[in-house]
């Protein structure tokens, strides 16, 4: 039986590079892979389905999951983790100076259903002790006004969240209207560095490896979902695509190792990327399936529920098809 061609697009990691320049195939799978932008990738394959297999957000995801007619199933497969503790950015000579400050003020996200926000709003209920309900929320672009919500949300009754149209996030921030940011795209401002605008934690990696060590967290961004009539036609296409993902990022981390050239054009690669990872997390420093991740999925589906972007509870087993639960190893 000849190979089926299918199309995956998705941010160019360089764990994911070898499935696309063809070291790594997927068996049964004629594979061809195209790079874009998280956001325009979501977007194309959420409202257009423009191919087979893409990158998705765990937020735009879950939310679709939880209306029951996703017209996707995801496989385990989590490409993009980031801790967000980096993501909070307020005024230097504003009225937050701790995460207790943030209990009544003005706060702006870009979407309420970003991942980024979902796991930023659930360190803040569930580790800063500060209720949501407490702070007055504002939705619009960080660098620019008008963005809109991706996702269908069903928010709690008490929360008080306002659409802005004429602003952005940092232009109202400047103008004294909001107290705080949280978002995973930094403000342009901060990137050329304007002392105006400030991180609340400048030494974020010390609270997100407190965090971790604490929770067990490790916030997963996006995952990857394979169009449902092609799995249900195909279902074997999962579980083949998951091993490639696995050898392509046992590959990455073996070319990382390799400190005898420089694989990255960093000094101390080979110590800052595998080593201290290595002290935190163990041997297991990007984990892909269920059980590894599981600590981190049921705190992200309490979140959301919680937050309004899911529409109902969900279960782990309500985001992944029987058949990649147990990821089969020799």
């Amino acid at each position: 039986m000849p190979d089926i061609k299918l199309t995956m697009a998705i941010n160019e990691y360089d764990h994911v590079q070898d499935m696309a320049n063809g070291r790594v195939k997927a068996e049964g799978i004629d594979l061809t892979v195209i790079n874009h932008g998280p956001e325009e990738i979501f977007h194309r394959f959420l409202f257009s389905q423009e191919w087979e297999i893409s990158e998705i957000s765990m937020g735009m995801s879950t939310s679709w999951i939880s209306r029951g007619d996703a017209p996707f199933v995801l496989i385990p497969i989590f490409p993009s983790r980031v801790f967000r503790h980096s993501s909070i950015y307020i005024l230097k000579d504003g009225p937050i100076k701790s995460s207790s400050d943030l209990e009544g003020k003005r706060i702006g996200i870009p979407e309420w259903g970003q991942t980024a926000g979902i796991y930023t709003r659930g360190w803040m209920e569930h580790t800063a002790k500060v209720p949501l309900s407490s702070a007055t929320w504002y939705q619009s672009g960080i660098n620019d006004p008008g963005r809109q919500e991706a996702s269908q949300l069903s928010l709690p009754e008490d929360l008080d969240l306002t659409i802005i149209t004429d602003r952005s996030l940092m232009q109202m921030m400047f103008d004294g209207d909001l107290d705080c940011a949280f978002s995973a795209r930094p403000p342009k401002e901060f990137l050329a560095n304007d002392p105006r605008v400030i991180q609340l934690y400048p030494n974020y990696r010390e609270e997100e490896e407190n965090y971790f060590n604490d929770t067990g967290i490790f916030p997963i961004m996006h995952t990857i979902a394979i169009r449902r009539d092609v799995f249900e036609k195909n279902p074997w296409v999962a579980q083949n695509m998951m091993t490639a993902f696995e050898e392509a990022k046992k590959r990455s981390f073996q070319r990382i190792a390799n400190f005898t050239v420089s694989q990255l054009p960093v000094a101390w690669a080979y110590y800052d990327a595998l080593e201290n990872n290595r002290k935190m997390f163990g041997e297991k420093q990007w984990p892909y399936g269920i059980e590894s991740n599981r600590k981190t999925l049921e705190a992200f589906l309490q979140f959301g529920f919680e937050q309004g972007t899911l529409h109902k509870k969900l279960q782990i087993e309500d985001l992944f098809p029987e058949e990649v639960r147990h990821h089969f190893k020799l």
